[in-house]
C-alpha cells in the first residue's frame, strides 16, 4: 500500500488524489495527514523539503512533488490516461504549470496572512502573488475555459483544483468576473465525482 502524505487544504494533494481515482489507483494508497510545521513528523525524512504532497512507495522509496506523483501514478496506471501522449500532451501540461503557478501563489498569500502580524505584512508582496493570480484567471477564462469530453487531462485537474482553493480561501470571488470558469468548473464537477469527493475541509 502506498501513501500520500497529506493535508485536507492542499491544493495540491487535492490533484494528486483526483488523478488516482481517475487512474483507478485510489485503493492503493493510504492517506496519511502531515504537519509540515511540526519538526517531529516523519515528513521531514520521507521528503527533505518538508512538504507535501509526498508519497511513499511499497518499496518505502519516496516521490514528492504533486507534479512527479502523478506522472508516476499515469505511468503505474498504463501511462498516457491523465498525461496525453501527442501534441495535446504539451497542452495539457502547460495547462498544469498555469495552474500549480496559480495555486502557488494563492497559497503564498494565504501563508503572508497567517504567518506574519497584521502590521507586518507586505502589502507589495501580496499584490505581487495576487497579480498572477489574475493573470493566470485571465489566461485560463481565455484559453481553457471550454468544455471538453472525455477523461479529463492534468491540466484540468490542476485547474479545478487551483479554482476550489480559490473558493476556499477567497471566498470565491473570481466567479463575479470568470463566468466560462465558472460554468467549466461545474461541467468538471458533474464528470469527475472525485472533485467533490475530494473537497477541502478547514
Amino acid at each position: 500500500m502506498m501513501i500520500l502524505r497529506s493535508s485536507p487544504t492542499s491544493p495540491f494533494v487535492r490533484k494528486v488524489r483526483i488523478a488516482a481515482e481517475i487512474l483507478g489507483l485510489s485503493d492503493r494508497i493510504e492517506i496519511v495527514n502531515a504537519d509540515t510545521l511540526d519538526p517531529a513528523d516523519d515528513l521531514r525524512r520521507q521528503n527533505p523539503l518538508g512538504k507535501i504532497p509526498a508519497l511513499i512507495l511499497d518499496d518505502s522509496d519516496v516521490l514528492f512533488d504533486s507534479r512527479v506523483i502523478v506522472d508516476y501514478l499515469d505511468d503505474l496506471a498504463g501511462s498516457n490516461v491523465v498525461i496525453p501522449s501527442g501534441p495535446v500532451r504539451f497542452e495539457a501540461l502547460r495547462e498544469q504549470a498555469l495552474a500549480d503557478g496559480l495555486m502557488e501563489a494563492a497559497v503564498l498569500q494565504v501563508y503572508e496572512g497567517r504567518f506574519r502580524p497584521k502590521e507586518q505584512h507586505v502589502q507589495n508582496w501580496l499584490d505581487h502573488q495576487q497579480g498572477k493570480v489574475e493573470r493566470a484567471l485571465t489566461h485560463a477564462e481565455e484559453r481553457y475555459s471550454k468544455i471538453r469530453q472525455g477523461v479529463p487531462h492534468i491540466g484540468e485537474v490542476a485547474l479545478a483544483c487551483a479554482l476550489g482553493f480559490l473558493d476556499l480561501r477567497f471566498e470565491g470571488r473570481w466567479r463575479d468576473t470568470h463566468p466560462k470558469l465558472v460554468a467549466w468548473l461545474a461541467d468538471f464537477a458533474a464528470r469527475v465525482p472525485s472533485f467533490e469527493a475530494t473537497a477541502f475541509k478547514g
